[in-house]
Order: structure tokens, then C-alpha cells, then sequence
């Protein structure tokens, strides 16, 4: 059996890496590109960054900053019409998980037409759309090298997946130095985000020895950083070493799927506008408890990866240090229940069949180890409510 492993034609990996646009767009043959950002990255001064680099090689440069968190197709139109209007020739998504979801989508939608449904899973979208580069100021959704995209349906409070070719981007320029600047609470949600990709591709039916060897690799990094970079923000190495993870993670989930964790995770976050990194944390340490039985010599290889476990330990105490970890690590991170976060009790527990019925459609769940019945979700459901 062979596995097709999915890339971006180009990576550039390091500080400064962001700096070196003008030269991508160059090698994937561009010169006009509409850059896809937010309004925190116009604030920060890193879209003015970026157009200063371009226009000192001589690259004009269109702007969209209007993405917004936990994309919906209502909040990308006004990208897709500037795209069908403009004569643009690539997209330069910059900033976290949100911006570049949204620019993959705009350069489906800009070049194809239609609404986004029409392209969501089961649907393998092959066509290329325009050649989006992506730059990454969070480690980090992996965004940058996966095949995925992520658009809310408003309407059905729904959160889309989308999959295929089309969607992975030509290039995307790792650069941890645009990573300094983000503030404790999103470095523990993206880097708990990076850390759920990881363990769920290695343990997913779908893993590989292509993907095995990326997510254990990005947990190795991930594992020993991750509370650095909460504490210490401008901790250098521990930020190099969580952007490289996070982007391994991607690449890992891209050829290996994700599981269950994601898949409860999508209404979470649509329903209650939970960041979804934030909804993932939430879920991890119950969702790994409740699948331990069904893999644990996998769960023993991640929990040793990321430096819970010895190597010397056995399995059934690896597994019991993996969930005790990823308890601890919520705890210190301080992610909060999703009664903590202020979500709506009443409400909560009267959508948690719909929720189950949505997450099993998404498709994700059934590449868990030990896949869940429409019951068993909405038991998870209540059980993440009372956890902590």
C-alpha cells in the first residue's frame, strides 16, 4: 500500500525567513499579489513590513485585511470579489490559522466561483486555485502545509471542512522571529492546537510511516518548548523549536488526518465562537483518556516523545503519564472548561446531539482508535463540560 504525501512546492525555514517573499514570488513566476491578512497584523506593523520588502524588489502589492477569527464565508466575499475583480497573479496569506484558512478559500472561490459548501468534505477539491504563499505568525494551526481549510456556514453554525490539493499552498516561509510578539494566551491555544495535530496524526487509522516520522518529530519539539514560550515569550530557542513542531504537525496531519479531538472540536467552535485551538485543548486530555485502550502502544510512543514518559517506562505507564501531562498542561496554561469559558449550560447540553451528529459527519472521528457511537459523543460532550 502506498500513501500520496501532499508538500508546498517551497519552504523557507528560519529567521528571517518572511523577508524573503520577493524571491518566492519570483521562483513560483509572480509579480501581483493581493496579500490576505487581519486587522492585528496591520496593528502590529507586520503587513507594513511585508510591503516594504516587496516594494523595495520592485512587487506591488494589493491588501485584504478584513479576515476575521474563525473564518465564515460571509467574512471572505469581500476577498473573493476583490480577487474576481482584480488581476492578481498570487495571495500572500499572512498571519495565524484564520488568515491563511481564509486566503485558501478566497483563491478557490476568487478563481472558481460558487459557495464554499459546494467544495466542503466529501468533495476532494484538486483544482488549483491561485498560488497562495503562506506566512504563519502563530505555531500554529500548520495551516501553512496542509491540504485542509476551515470556513464556518453561518447559517447551519457549521464549520466546514474543506480538503484537496487545491487548498495546499505553493509556498510558505516558516519564520519564528513573526512569533515573538504573540501574547501568552495564544501561544498556549495554537501550541496546544500544534500538539493535538501531532499526537492525532500518529494515532490516527490513517498514519503512515511518512506521517509517523513528522509527528513524532514535531512532538519532540513541541513537548519540551511549549511551556517556555507561555512563561518566556521571547525565548528564541524554545519559539524556533515550537514553529518548526508546529509546521511538522501540519505536515504530519496533512498526509494522516485528524481524529476525534477535531471532530468534537469544529462545532465547539461554531456554535459558541471558541478559538479553535482554544476548543481543542479543552477536549484533548478527556478525548485521549476515552481512546487510550484502542492504541496504547501509540499513546506510550507520544507520551515518551514529548518527554512525559521514559523510554524505560512501560506502556500502561506511559498512558497514565500522557493524560496526567496533558491534564497539567491545561492547568498551567490555564485553559479554561468550557463552563470556565462562559459558555451557555443549558444551551450547551441541549446541543450536544446535534454536535455528535455533526462531528461524526465531518469525518474525522472515524479515524479515532476507538470510534465513537453517537451516545458515546454526547457522553464526551457532558464529560468535558464537568472536567476540571
Amino acid at each position: 500500500m502506498s500513501n500520496r504525501i501532499i508538500l508546498p512546492r517551497l519552504m523557507e525555514v528560519g529567521a528571517g525567513a518572511s523577508r524573503k517573499t520577493p524571491e518566492i514570488l519570483a521562483a513560483l513566476g509572480c509579480n501581483n499579489p493581493l496579500i490576505i491578512s487581519d486587522p492585528m497584523m496591520v496593528k502590529l506593523g507586520y503587513v507594513a513590513n511585508l510591503q516594504t520588502v516587496l516594494s523595495e524588489a520592485g512587487v506591488d502589492s494589493d491588501l485584504f485585511a478584513d479576515t476575521l477569527p474563525e473564518p465564515t464565508e460571509a467574512s471572505i466575499l469581500a476577498g473573493v470579489a476583490k480577487v474576481r475583480d482584480g488581476n492578481y497573479d498570487s495571495i500572500i496569506a499572512l498571519g495565524g490559522g484564520s488568515p491563511i484558512d481564509s486566503a485558501k478559500a478566497i483563491s478557490i472561490l476568487g478563481k472558481f466561483g460558487g459557495q464554499m459548501r459546494d467544495y466542503k468534505f466529501p468533495r476532494d477539491v484538486s483544482e488549483p486555485g491561485l498560488p497562495v504563499i503562506a506566512i504563519p505568525t502563530t505555531a500554529g494551526t500548520g495551516s501553512e502545509a496542509t491540504r485542509f481549510t476551515i470556513i464556518t456556514d453561518a447559517d447551519k453554525d457549521e464549520k466546514m471542512l474543506c480538503v484537496g490539493l487545491g487548498f495546499m499552498p505553493a509556498a510558505a516561509l516558516i519564520d519564528y522571529e513573526l512569533t515573538l510578539s504573540a501574547p501568552p494566551r495564544v501561544t498556549a491555544d495554537t501550541g496546544i492546537d500544534a500538539l493535538t495535530h501531532a499526537i492525532e496524526a500518529y494515532v490516527s487509522a490513517k498514519a503512515n510511516p511518512y506521517s509517523d516520522s513528522q509527528a513524532l518529530a514535531a512532538m519532540r519539539l513541541i513537548g519540551p518548548n511549549l511551556r517556555r514560550t507561555y512563561h518566556q515569550p521571547d525565548d528564541r530557542e524554545a519559539r524556533e523549536a515550537m514553529m518548526l513542531g508546529a509546521t511538522l504537525a501540519g505536515v504530519a496531519f496533512s498526509a494522516a488526518s485528524v481524529a476525534l479531538v477535531h471532530g468534537m472540536s469544529r462545532p465547539i467552535g461554531a456554535f459558541f465562537h471558541v478559538p479553535h485551538g482554544l476548543s481543542n485543548a479543552m477536549l484533548l486530555p478527556t478525548v485521549t483518556a476515552f481512546s487510550l485502550d484502542s492504541a496504547p502502544e501509540r499513546y506510550a510512543d507520544c507520551a515518551r516523545a514529548i518527554g512525559t514518559a521514559l523510554q524505560s517506562d512501560d506502556t500502561a505507564t506511559a498512558n497514565a503519564k500522557l493524560v496526567a501531562e496533558l491534564r497539567a498542561l491545561n492547568q498551567e496554561l490555564e485553559v479554561p472548561s468550557p463552563a470556565e469559558y462562559g459558555i451557555d449550560e443549558q444551551r450547551y447540553f441541549e446541543l450536544r446531539a446535534t454536535m455528535a451528529e455533526q462531528a461524526l459527519a465531518s469525518g474525522s472521528p472515524g479515524n479515532n482508535p476507538r470510534v465513537p457511537s453517537v451516545d458515546e459523543l454526547i457522553d464526551l460532550y457532558a464529560a468535558v463540560w464537568h472536567q476540571q
